[in-house]
């Protein structure tokens, strides 16, 4: 049966796990190989591993790190970062991964999306829309590198061409409201999702338990990911992995469907 999953994003930056405010100002909060670990423990639906590095400098994926994070991974995995060709997407889902997440690629040269989805089929594609207010008018426009790099392109029009060309899942990414943890940007997330019919998941500003539940009450089958909420404690915002145990998290789920 289909259910809401939960998702941790770590972000590997210089080979450590950081985690950033509106796309800069990394902080180091140990080793990603490690942070598997612990979330192997407690058993979370799936993991995104995404190193900012690679497609920022240019940088083929680190086919050495994917293959010791798959080794080590006990529940489905999303890497992204500095894809480029089909080839290097049947490399990654070569080495166990389950997903392969496009961005900057896939906005530059769309077809990289068809073809990749022909070679390791539509569920292993994920494309990512980096999003943020720009202009005058504060209007949503997609990034890349980074959010360094603005397209011209809304966010809405990009996602209906890649479920087009076969995307088998959008991941919504809110530069605005990452790592802020004040909650998902909605009125975002309600404009792709009432876009697309493919799988959708959303990143930026989870700063509670509360916000997933608040998510999936308004979009049931949805992928609730975050990075600050599962590696910071408290309002020092110390370094600590955590994660719902799973009767929590039926909980939380429970409370969200009763009100659908």
């Amino acid at each position: 049966m289909l259910r809401p999953r939960i998702i941790p994003c770590l972000l590997v930056h210089n080979g450590g796990l950081v985690k950033t405010v509106r796309f800069a100002e990394p902080k180091y909060v140990g080793d990603p190989i490690n942070a598997v670990r612990i979330f192997n423990e407690k058993e979370v639906d799936e993991l995104i591993v995404a190193d900012i590095d690679a497609t920022a400098l240019g940088k083929e994926p680190n086919y050495a790190l994917i293959a010791n994070l798959a080794a080590e991974c006990r529940m489905p995995l999303c890497y992204a970062g500095g894809v480029k060709t089909p080839e290097q997407v049947e490399r990654i889902i070569s080495l166990g991964v389950e997903k392969v997440a496009l961005s900057s690629a896939a906005i530059q040269t769309p077809d990289l999306i068809a073809e990749s989805a022909r070679r390791v089929g539509n569920q292993s594609i994920v494309v990512v829309l980096d999003v943020k207010k720009a202009g005058l008018l504060r209007r949503y426009e997609l990034f890349t590198h980074n959010g360094s790099r603005a397209t011209g392109l809304h966010p809405v029009d990009f996602a209906r061409k890649a479920e087009a060309l076969g995307a088998g899942e959008i991941l919504v990414n809110a530069i605005d409201h990452d790592g802020v943890m004040k909650g998902y940007d909605l009125t975002l997330i309600d404009q792709v999702r009432e876009a697309v019919s493919v799988p959708l998941s959303v990143l930026g500003g989870a700063g509670s338990l509360t916000d997933i539940q608040d998510l999936i009450r308004r979009h049931g089958i949805i992928g609730a990911a975050a990075g600050s909420l599962f590696v910071f404690k408290g309002k020092y915002r110390a370094v600590l992995i955590q994660y719902p145990p799973r009767e929590e998290k039926d909980a939380l789920c429970a409370r969200a469907a009763s009100t659908l």
